[in-house]
């Protein structure tokens, strides 16, 4: 069973390099530094999360799933 997403957020050392935006642009958005767009509903998108969380070089991109 695929776990859901309940919460997806980026903790400060975020270095600006947009993988997570150019993967899923859906939930992530990168200005001056990337955030997790508010009304975005990752669950819609949760495998491209999971990548970019997986692919962000610094670590920044926290994703929390439900316990089973």
């Amino acid at each position: 069973m695929i776990k859901k997403i309940k919460k997806v957020r980026i903790v400060p050392g975020c270095i600006s390099c947009g993988s997570c935006e150019a993967i899923c642009p859906s939930v992530f958005e990168v200005t001056d530094i990337a955030r997790v767009i508010e009304s975005a509903n990752p669950n819609q998108d949760a495998d491209l999360v999971r990548e970019a969380a997986d692919m962000c070089p610094v670590s920044v991109i926290q994703v929390d799933e439900e316990s089973e």
